[in-house]
């Protein structure tokens, strides 16, 4: 079995349009979103929760001319279907027009989907959930010095997406997605520090080693005993490869075309110009094999591409959907996303900024002084103006090697000068979808004691 998609579903959405269409609608497209999941929550070895969930929702959106509403529901029977298509003709007629939106035209909607390998349909049995968590947990809690524990998590999801349009086209994939989690606690009293470790995969057999992912946790926290506060300073700044791939997803909330077309985002202007440091290349890939964000199609039916958005530093391209393609004078690049109840907006797929050459210890090897991040608290960076501010924790460098614990600090700079002064190590994993190696950015502002 490679697959959830029932045929039946397909054809309860291409009713769904016909009634639409047949309501007054001049055009209309449909999405269905079928998934269900199931968690297990662990703590010292005995159950604290156990989640199972299942939901089914509707999305239905119609065009009258240039006026656009949409409805979602999660009723499937005829009567409910015939309700959500009257009442959205009837929604779209009484709201103002919107020259950008539409659905595709006929010529642009996919008409091949590839094989993306997303779908596990291996059975997951609580005891075996509940024996990865107490693994996990256990070898966590098994390291010297950690004193107790905040649990441990195991889930398993599934998800079938349906989308179908007047324009023709009719589309569906499954995908599932599996993790493991566990945080501990080092130290007693005031001295206490916690740390974390996790491992995420579309297929079960891809991931870690439960007591691997439990014993990262419990050394974690165990290093960050007993931590300073570093000094006020500008200097290199290295982001371990946790909390690396928030910098690229502060790249992928510049370059939506949504921001782009109302001029909300520093990089506005910026395409065709050299943004990050030679040698840098950021990619968005919905084809990847396995991927945590792959699919075939996007949520208007357009079939993806993969790209380059940075290449050697260079800024290629927007992430783009219909509406914002049509507000920019260009095509969109299949990156629309949406849920049942909002409208297709941009988003990026697996988003990724390839390995550089240099090991860790390479990268922090000839740092004289710096901040090595480990965990980051807060917003991060400003669409507008590039301004990026976080509060840090994890580890002080003193001539090329880890000193210290530090915590309770802020790093601040600026986008534009970050991603100019910015190298990567060779360690990129792919756990969320938004991934980077470990990167180093030069003279960024560090704010301790």
């Amino acid at each position: 079995m490679t697959s959830a998609v029932r045929q039946e579903t397909l054809n309860l959405l291409e009713d769904l349009l016909k009634r639409a269409k047949a309501g007054g609608a001049s055009s209309a497209d449909a999405v269905l979103s079928d998934s269900q999941s199931l968690s297990v929550n662990r703590r010292l070895g005995k159950p604290e929760a156990l989640r199972r969930s299942e939901e089914a929702e509707i999305g239905l959106r119609v065009l009258v001319g240039k006026k656009q509403a949409i409805v979602s529901s999660s009723d499937r029977s005829a009567e409910a279907l015939a309700q959500m298509a009257e009442r959205a003709v009837a929604m779209a007629k009484c709201v103002p027009e919107d020259q950008f939106a539409g659905i595709a035209d006929p010529s642009e909607i996919a008409k091949s989907f590839p094989d993306l390998d997303l779908y596990d349909a291996a059975e997951l049995a609580v005891d075996k959930m509940t024996a990865m968590a107490d693994t996990a947990e256990g070898a966590a809690r098994a390291v010297k010095g950690v004193t107790n524990s905040e649990g441990a998590e195991c889930t398993v999801s599934r998800e079938t997406v349906y989308y179908a349009a007047s324009n023709g086209f009719a589309g569906a994939f499954s995908s599932s997605g599996f993790s493991l989690s566990v945080s501990v606690i080092a130290g007693e009293d005031t001295g206490m520090e916690t740390d974390y470790d996790f491992d995420s995969a579309a297929f079960l057999k891809d991931m870690k080693d439960p007591a691997l992912i439990g014993r990262n946790a419990g050394e974690r926290a165990v290093k960050a005993l007993n931590p300073r506060k570093g000094p006020t300073k500008k200097l290199p700044v290295v982001f371990d490869r946790r909390v690396s791939g928030g910098l690229i997803g502060s790249l992928s909330g510049a370059i939506s075309g949504t921001s782009v077309a109302r001029g909300t985002t520093f990089l506005k202007d910026k395409m065709g110009e050299k943004i990050f440091a030679d040698g840098i290349t950021v990619v968005d890939d919905p084809f990847m094999k396995r991927g945590l964000r792959s699919h075939p199609f996007d949520a208007e039916g357009i079939a993806p591409q993969k790209r380059n958005i940075i290449d050697n530093g260079v800024l290629t391209g927007w992430l783009l959907d219909l509406s914002s393609a049509r507000q920019l004078k260009l095509k969109t690049t299949g990156n629309a996303s949406r849920s049942a109840s909002s409208p297709p907006s941009p988003k990026p797929s697996n988003f990724y900024m390839l390995a550089g050459n240099e090991t860790v210890e390479e990268l922090i090897g000839d740092v004289e002084e710096g901040f090595l991040v480990t965990q980051m608290m807060g917003s991060g960076g400003n669409m507008v103006t590039g301004d990026y501010s976080r509060g840090a924790r994890g580890f002080w460098i003193e001539k090329g090697k880890i000193a210290y614990p530090v915590s309770e600090m802020t790093i601040a700079g600026n986008m534009k000068d970050m991603w100019k002064n910015l190298a990567a190590a060779n360690d990129l994993e792919f756990k969320t979808g938004v991934d980077a190696p470990t990167l180093r950015i030069e003279g960024m502002t560090i704010a301790g004691s």
